[in-house]
């Protein structure tokens, strides 16, 4: 399990950086610990596991001032856990992630949080795609995909993604270079 904790911080430090993540900043998580542990997803859903990459994830979180919102599973519509502070204005939706209802990872994050909220949707800054569980319905416009060199924990292939402002102006536009 150690493996998996350093497998997972290293791709969340990974992400950080190529993101330009800032403090407040969101990361937006999905994780199928089933692909973690070598299952197909959604078949062996593993809380121990879970913990690991959540604390993981955590630690880079942490040391960058950035939040972490953990995306459930399809059984609760890929609802979106996290700290309340993250998402001061957004409308809560009630609901108890478990295991196998939201999934592990989410269960995890939720049981970790100080102040564990739920919402339907977010406009996370990056993501992390653990074990292909679609999160980018929870990344803001435009995403563009990050070629992660930390691109497997445990068995599960690794997808990152960080976001950018749209280019508005056609043609003529000057635009600001850092932001791309």
């Amino acid at each position: 399990m150690n493996n998996i904790f350093e497998q997972a911080y290293a791709t969340a430090c990974e992400i950080i950086e190529a993101a330009k993540l800032k403090k407040g900043n969101i990361l937006v998580v999905g994780c199928s610990t089933s692909e973690v542990i070598g299952s197909k997803i959604g078949t062996n859903s593993s809380p121990d596991t879970a913990t690991e990459l959540f604390n993981g994830i955590k630690k880079a979180a942490d040391e960058n001032g950035v939040f972490i919102a953990a995306q459930c599973c399809e059984h609760l519509n890929r609802a979106i856990i996290t700290e309340a502070a993250a998402v001061p204005n957004a409308e809560q939706v009630n609901v108890v992630p478990q295991p196998k209802a939201g999934g592990s990872f989410a269960t995890a994050a939720y049981k970790a949080f100080k102040e564990p909220v739920a919402v339907e949707e977010i406009k996370a800054d990056a993501g992390i795609d653990i074990g292909f569980t679609m999160i980018g319905m929870h990344l803001k416009r435009v995403a563009v995909p990050v070629r992660l060199q930390n691109n497997k924990i445990g068995e599960a292939l690794v997808l990152g993604a960080r976001c950018r402002p749209k280019f508005i102006g056609g043609e003529r536009a000057v635009y600001d270079q850092n932001s791309l």
